[in-house]
């Protein structure tokens, strides 16, 4: 049994063939049960969350991931998230391998976004908007980058000192970034932004999105929590990971439905929809586009298998 911790996690999920195997499962026939998903309760602070996430191709791989979020960990310079996932083979159940499941969460959100982008986004975009300082902000930058030309990023975050380290870290690998501190003017120039907070209230307004901008939203993962107001999801066309995730989970969707502003039959598509053919992406250079991801197993089971076969040079 092979352990992988974080920095071989990374090591072993490079991003292009990591967007691959996500897009490729996908299309398989994956087996994805619906997650476990427990409120945890954490004196003094905010509840923490505890997810259990399944999912199998019948006869070759199994696997589950098991994951906490902390958000009070922030007080604690702690990372929000932290989990481990287990792969075994699905036709002996022998276990093969713990994976670093903070750092596969973390890669395979952002590559699940790049991979959303590839339909949605405009093919030109050159400019990408980052909201949020945590773990996934270097991911997002450089998995959009993998799919687009991008030639500027720029992130920004509540604390201003998280921001600029941030952008920091972004400009060592290469990537010509600034922290900025007037959100509302960085959302109006990005051609993609893309949000991954824990936020309960919305950050960006619709008001604000430029015509043929894209947003990526990848936080805000409990139907209290929204990363966008209800005007940017109606000057949107809107698409999601998966309909039984975000319907239920995402508050970036629950809340216009609950308004009544957002019917189900206004959700153009889901991801395995785009990948297949059987819903269009974006049809036009000045339409803005929506997509919110909540998380599916089938992406986690897409990154350990690469990261194992990777690690063993099987396949």
């Amino acid at each position: 049994m092979f352990v992988l911790d974080e920095d071989q996690t990374r090591s072993a999920l490079p991003w292009e063939p990591l967007i691959d195997a996500i897009e490729a499962m996908f299309r398989s026939d994956c087996v994805m049960p619906a997650r476990h998903h427990h409120d945890m309760q954490v004196p003094g602070e905010e509840d923490a969350t505890l997810l259990l996430m399944p999912a199998w191709l019948p006869g070759r791989y199994t696997g589950i991931k098991t994951v906490s979020v902390f958000p009070g960990n922030v007080r604690r310079s702690l990372p929000a998230i932290f989990g481990s996932y287990l792969l075994s083979s699905a036709a002996t159940g022998q276990m093969l391998a713990v994976i670093d499941g903070g750092e596969l969460t973390a890669r395979r959100t952002a590559a699940t976004s790049a991979l959303a982008s590839r339909y949605l986004s405009r093919p030109d975009a050159e400019e990408v908007l980052v909201c949020g300082t945590g773990r996934l902000s270097l991911n997002l930058m450089q998995a959009h980058g993998t799919v687009r030309p991008i030639q500027r990023y720029r992130i920004w975050g509540r604390n201003r000192e998280a921001a600029e380290k941030a952008a920091e870290e972004a400009r060592a690998l290469g990537l010509q970034t600034e922290a900025v501190n007037d959100l509302e003017a960085a959302v109006r120039t990005a051609d993609i932004v893309s949000c991954a907070t824990l936020s309960s209230e919305p950050l960006v307004y619709g008001e604000w999105l430029k015509a043929g901008a894209h947003l990526d939203l990848v936080g805000a993962f409990k139907p209290s929590m929204r990363e966008s107001d209800d005007t940017a999801v109606l000057r949107s066309a809107v698409y999601v990971d998966t309909r039984a995730g975000a319907l239920s989970e995402g508050g970036d969707i629950v809340q216009p439905l609950e308004k009544g502003l957002l019917k189900e039959s206004d959700i153009r598509g889901e991801l395995a929809e785009l990948i297949s053919g059987a819903r269009t992406g974006r049809t036009n250079a000045q339409e803005i586009t929506l997509f919110k991801s909540v998380g599916a197993a089938l992406e986690d089971l897409a990154a350990a298998i690469l990261a194992y076969e990777m690690t063993t040079g099987r396949t």
